[in-house]
């Protein structure tokens, strides 16, 4: 109870970047200020009296917003120190309240010591993707002059390729630096011999190595990092309680991968007991389900687990059809079934006397179904014991259910593994026409197939993504579980391993989507994408409608310049307009520029606004001025990279069921700013994959997948200005925050869609013109819209965003396991 009084949390210690006699204490207090609370610190016996710096607004504030603390101010404490430091033994904190004193931190002198000869940096743990590992991190540095290496054995230099990376995030935690001193980088090399890898930053004043593992023995490199905690973890227990310091210690300690799937599937997948209770479970609507498998010369041990694994659902009205398509005789495959229909009544199986493709052997499964609903297995994979339990679960909750889907992971060959979890979005229908994200498992109620018809022997390699895509055209509910209930097995020769063996099947994939934006009316052609199962759509545009760019703009010439001649010298679509609209610019240039832009482009209306800022109002008034059919929001710090950049935001804005299309922003330094929003990143909305490099392709790709999301930022944001109109603009009560996260939901509420179009691609230089969030004025505002946007949807922060999963975390951007 004593230990809750105590109101002062210390976030850190370290020296000052530059200047390694001064100490630097970074604290917060409950109730976000210091008041009367003064904090004491003592060197042996005397005191040291510090220099005090604040920093507070939005950045400190969305720092804080997953804690819930309401915290948007940060305490500086700059202590000097004194020369004889190195005769001292402990720097003790206390805090003194109402004339009462107590300690709450200590720092031992030798600690700071070392910190004099060490470079503040971070290094995570390894990733080791079969033979390439990969390390990430940042270091701050006031040198120039700071080399990286990796040694290995008996200090032995080991090759590797060097990515450097801005890290805004590093930034803002040392305010006394520039962005010149902060440096992210990326590291890959090719796996070496050596079990123990070292990486080691030096600026020839100082020194920092850290030793790295490339093994499996965490237990043993956690029971030395116990002895690094001390302090920090009762210090962190105050601020956050027991059941956040557990884990953070068990991170720490044991140096988990906190996207290791073993350690989230002893966590997440049902035990024994709660298996046992779904077997006692009765449903009010309990409809057979059949199994259709079609069999080519399956290997008998796989059939066998295949089986076992159905008849161990826990959901027990089934059937399963087996079509044996190998077209051999008297094979051991076929004794092998004939068992297993004399061992189970529910087994059924056609036995084909000719050798049978693919969707011909899936069919002749389908019509010895009886099932109310089929669902759909390869011959080598593997069902969870809950599969059909949670779809029968899903279809006693809503009875308008006709296609189901589920996540999925991947079974190794010898089955003692599970890995690569897909956990996927909700129903996603631009993403579909991007890649087959749904494959397994697939259920469909039968009357589908009645209306559509079967497999299509002419997609064989494809035939289930067309046969999904069929589905999905005429079904009235699509239903997604979030749970991997499908097991896929991974062989050299599958597609997903070695896709080169099967290109004749990603040709059909693409043909599967053509003809499905033929059935529905989009002019459009379809083209492989940046890699085997990605594909691309290009719209073919029989109008060329107006498209009125708004851009606010305040000042920052060079920068609205940029944004201009880019659009001018890159763009090749030629029905557009500027709405520039002018926001209380004081320097003589900007207006220089304006009347300079005005003669030399006919295309070009500057108005103006000369109320306070606010974002949504300022684009609303702009809006009233627009010719076009189509508006473009664009950010004046904005700079176009592609040729076809408004050709490809336009052409899925004109499907009649979208609402806004938003694009692939990057960083000046070619890392990602924009590629979707997630509504509940943050504790609030953020942006998907921020950081990444340019060149990556983020959780199964889906940075270079066009897809329906919650969200995309107004940086670059085309909406259909009848669609605009309809839900009524930007809420002007949102002047600088999630008003165009506010926008986006409206539409999605009207029954339109958002897409995220990775092919607009465009620099985005990050909001110079406004200036920072850090007066106590601002962060009262932005506070106020967070109350505001939690207000107006409440329901999707509470459920979650339906195209992520609620099975990854919330508290990093990269899609990892929750």
């Amino acid at each position: 109870m004593i230990e809750e009084k105590k109101r002062v949390r210390i976030v850190r210690y370290r020296l000052k970047i530059g200047n390694p006699d001064i100490l630097l204490v970074q604290c917060w207090f409950l109730g976000n200020d210091k008041g009367d609370c003064e904090l004491i610190f003592l060197l042996g016996d005397k005191r040291l009296l510090p220099k005090v710096s604040t920093k507070e607004g939005v950045e400190i504030r969305r720092k804080h917003l997953v804690d819930s603390s309401g915290i948007d101010k940060e305490y500086f404490f700059w202590l000097p120190l004194p020369k004889d430091i190195n005769n001292m033994q402990y720097l003790r904190i206390f805090e003194t309240i109402g004339g009462k004193s107590s300690l709450v931190y200590v720092i031992s002198c030798s600690k700071i010591i070392k910190l004099k000869n060490k470079i503040e940096k971070y290094i995570k743990e390894p990733i080791i993707i079969d033979d390439k590992v990969t390390l990430s991190g940042w270091y701050v540095s006031d040198n120039s002059n700071v080399n990286i290496r990796v040694e290995g054995k008996q200090d032995k230099n080991i090759n590797f390729r060097l990515k450097e990376l801005y890290r805004h995030d590093v930034v803002t935690e040392y305010p006394e630096t520039n962005r010149d001193n902060v440096h992210g980088f990326e590291i890959e090399m090719n796996k070496p011999c050596e079990k123990v890898i070292k990486v080691i930053i030096e600026d020839g004043r100082k020194i920092s190595k850290s030793q790295f593992e490339i093994s499996n023995s965490k237990v043993k490199k956690g029971i030395l990092e116990a002895k690094k905690l001390g302090v920090k973890s009762i210090n962190y227990f105050k601020a956050n309680g027991v059941k956040k310091t557990l884990k953070r210690a068990a991170i720490k300690v044991f140096k988990i991968d906190e996207n290791d799937y073993k350690v989230w599937l002893k966590k997440n997948q049902p035990d024994a007991e709660e298996l046992e209770n779904q077997r006692d479970i009765e449903f009010e609507y309990h409809p057979l389900i059949s199994i259709v498998v079609p069999l080519y010369r399956t290997p008998l041990k796989y059939l066998d687990e295949l089986i076992e694994s159905i008849r161990e659902q826990t959901y027990t009205n089934w059937e399963l059809c087996l079509s044996d398509g190998s077209g051999e005789k008297g094979t051991p495959l076929i004794n092998a079934l004939e068992r297993y229909v004399e061992l189970d009544g529910r087994i059924k199986i056609v036995i084909n006397e000719n050798a049978l493709r693919i969707s011909e052997n899936t069919n002749e499964a389908i019509k010895i179904a009886k099932g109310e609903y089929i669902a759909f297995v390869d011959h080598d994979d593997l069902l969870a014991p809950n599969a059909l339990f949670e779809c029968i679960k899903a279809i006693n909750i809503n009875r308008d259910i006709d296609v189901l889907y589920s996540d999925e992971d991947k079974i190794s060959i010898d089955s003692k593994y599970y890995f690569e979890p897909h956990f996927k979005t909700d129903f996603n229908i631009d993403l579909l026409c991007s890649m087959n994200y749904i494959c397994h498992m697939f259920v469909v109620n039968k009357g589908i197939i009645q209306q559509i018809g079967m497999m299509r022997s002419e997609f064989d390699g494809a035939q289930d993504y067309d046969f999904i895509l069929r589905s999905a055209e005429v079904a009235n509910c699509i239903w997604h579980i979030p749970k991997a209930l499908y097991h896929w097995r991974a062989s050299e020769n599958s597609t997903s391993e070695n896709p080169e063996s099967k290109v004749y099947a990603f040709e059909a994939g693409a043909r599967a989507i053509q003809e499905h934006y033929d059935r529905v009316g989009i002019s459009a052609e379809v083209f492989q994408g940046d890699y085997w199962g990605l594909y691309r759509t290009k719209h073919i545009l029989n109008e060329h409608p107006m498209i009125s760019i708004v851009i606010p703009n305040m000042d920052h010439v060079k920068d609205l310049k940029k944004c201009i001649d880019a659009m001018e010298e890159k763009n090749s679509y030629d029905n557009y307009e500027y709405i520039i609209i002018e926001n209380n610019s004081i320097e003589e240039e900007t207006f220089q520029y304006y009347e300079t832009l005005k003669l030399d482009n006919r295309k070009v209306q500057i108005i103006y606004w000369d109320k306070e800022f606010n974002y949504s109002a300022i684009n609303n008034y702009g809006v009233k001025f627009a010719q076009g059919e189509y508006l473009l929001f664009l950010n004046n710090d904005t700079e176009v990279i592609t040729e076809e950049c408004l050709e490809e935001l336009l052409g899925y804005c004109m499907h009649d069921n979208v609402g806004a299309v938003g694009a692939r922003l990057y960083y000046a330094d070619d890392t990602i700013q924009h590629a979707g929003v997630i509504v509940g990143f943050g504790g609030i909305a953020g942006h998907a994959f921020l950081g990444l490099s340019r060149n990556e392709t983020g959780y199964f790709s889906r940075i270079l997948c066009a897809q329906d999301l919650s969200a995309v930022t107004a940086a670059c944001m085309m909406v259909k200005k009848t669609v605009f109109e309809e839900v009524g603009g930007f809420d002007e009560k949102l002047k600088v925050a999630f008003n165009d996260v506010d926008l986006c939901m409206k539409m999605r509420q009207a029954g339109y869609l958002i897409v995220y179009n990775p092919y607009a691609e465009l620099y985005h230089y990050e909001s110079k013109s406004r200036g920072y969030e850090d007066t106590r004025e601002k962060v009262d505002r932005f506070n106020g819209e967070i109350n505001r946007f939690k207000s107006k949807w409440p329901e999707i922060l509470k459920n979650g965003d339906p195209y992520y999963n609620p099975n990854l975390s919330m508290e990093r951007e990269d899609f990892g396991l929750k």
